[in-house]
């Protein structure tokens, strides 16, 4: 978003927008490397905070609060993607803000997403502008039963999507349709839900991450097994439109796609996420470098390395009480790679932390946390 050319070293600070788990892994990482990181976040000992040099408590639409994060930090960055684009703009003089304004831009709305992926002749499922009873009828003769309703901005983990599968569905969601703008999208018959995440240095390098294959429970993603049980073809498509979403965008720090893969081997673009990504948290133990790490040195003007798989992994989410079902589990599972959150309340369906287990077998693996399945 600005010009700043010079490396951002350590113990330079590092602001993060957003102190949930993304920004305490991030914080973990940049402070193993010697930088100082600021949090802003409404939650009083937010996740991120906890492990981060200072926090300021306040609302992410708070203006002075930007502002004081801004002048004291080296570098801005973002744990997710519904930042306010103009707040940031109105202090990108004070610090280095190295994502660009279109990652936000195009991410924070799915129908502007869906736009920019088609603009780039990259495949998605068919979809439509909705904004009242008579754009949603239009868009279901155009895209057809059945198919999913999903709020255009915000939402997340299942929030603000409704399934349509016939007439009858409509009636449920017209008291909803006036409230905000809407995308509705072709469901699609997939055999496999993957992601991919994509990275870039300053010398303009791009590189991926192996795909992980990903099941989901309630909309919430559930496992991920990498590397993804696909063919050679489709892990090298995976990569390559991933690159291309890089390039496009002139990527600075990490981004998640994640796809559809269908029963022909094609691969359908669903989401952009333009910073780390839940179903990544395996590159912590299983990649030479984790996906953090490569987000704090890619914002930060620092090489990369070459990304490389050193084993296989299975990573489990924890919703609700799975936390204390897996914190009593420490006792006797020593192969485990045990991540507690740290927030404050255990909320059912709420993500409290995962575990990672690595190894050369996936089934032995997912074997090791069958208690979560």
């Amino acid at each position: 978003m600005n010009s700043f050319t010079s490396k951002i070293l350590p113990p330079a600070t590092i602001g993060i927008i957003g102190g949930g788990q993304l920004g305490q892994m991030m914080t973990l990482a940049a402070k193993s490397m010697g930088y100082k990181v600021g949090i802003l976040d409404p939650t009083p000992d937010s996740s991120a905070s906890q492990v981060a040099d200072f926090q300021i408590v306040a609302e992410y639409t708070d203006q002075d609060a930007l502002r004081e994060l801004a002048e004291k930090s080296d570098v801005l960055t973002y744990e997710f993607e519904n930042v306010d684009q103009t707040n940031l703009q109105r202090v990108a003089h004070l610090t280095h803000i190295p994502q660009h304004i279109d990652e936000l831009i195009i991410s924070s709305n799915r129908l502007r997403e869906k736009n920019f992926l088609t603009e780039n002749n990259l495949p998605v499922t068919p979809y439509a502008r909705v904004t009242d009873q008579e754009s949603l009828e239009r868009a279901i003769l155009l895209v057809g039963f059945p198919g999913i309703l999903k709020t255009t901005e915000g939402g997340y983990d299942g929030h603000g999507q409704f399934d349509l599968n016939s007439e009858a569905d409509i009636q449920t969601v017209l008291p909803e349709l006036e409230k905000t703008e809407w995308i509705f999208e072709k469901r699609q018959n997939f055999v496999k839900e993957v992601s991919i995440m994509v990275t870039g240095d300053f010398t303009g390098k791009i590189q991926t991450f192996p795909v992980s294959e990903n099941t989901h429970r309630d909309h919430i993603l559930h496992t991920s097994v990498v590397p993804a049980n696909l063919s050679d073809k489709v892990h090298q498509k995976a990569a390559d439109i991933a690159e291309r979403i890089a390039d496009s965008l002139a990527l600075s720090g990490v981004l998640g796609i994640e796809f559809f893969v269908l029963k022909n081997d094609q691969l359908l673009v669903n989401e952009l996420a333009p910073r780390p990504h839940n179903s990544g948290h395996y590159t912590i133990e299983a990649c030479n470098i984790s996906q953090f790490e490569a987000h704090i040195r890619s914002i930060c003007g620092l090489e990369l390395p070459q990304i490389t798989l050193n084993q296989h992994a299975v990573m489990v989410n924890l919703l609700g009480d799975d936390l204390t079902t897996a914190r009593e589990g420490l006792v006797t599972n020593p192969d485990w790679h045990f991540h507690d959150y740290g927030k404050d309340q255990i909320k059912d369906k709420r993500k409290m932390g995962h575990i990672t287990v690595v190894g050369d077998n996936a089934a032995e693996l997912l074997n090791l946390i069958k208690k979560f399945n």
